[in-house]
């Protein structure tokens, strides 16, 4: 992976969780909704863990928001 794409990834990582932030979601329950560990989703906001598409969307649908939000990189 080129350093441009990591950083993209890192990016994307904290929008998803600047979002959980405001809206005052904790990582128990995004993982909960996702049925996934706290620490497996800890890895995603940490830009560990490469999500697929699929995840994005699901994602998207719990924060309520637009994926392309998520993926916008300012």
């Amino acid at each position: 992976m080129t350093n441009a794409i990591g950083l993209k990834i890192k990016a994307i990582a904290a929008n998803i969780r600047a979002t959980r932030e405001k809206k005052n979601y904790t990582q128990e329950y995004l993982a909960y909704k996702l049925n996934i560990s706290q620490n497996a989703y800890s890895k995603i906001e940490l830009g560990y863990t490469k999500i697929t598409l699929e995840r994005l969307f699901q994602i998207a649908d719990i924060l309520e928001i637009d994926a392309v939000s998520l993926i916008n990189l300012h």
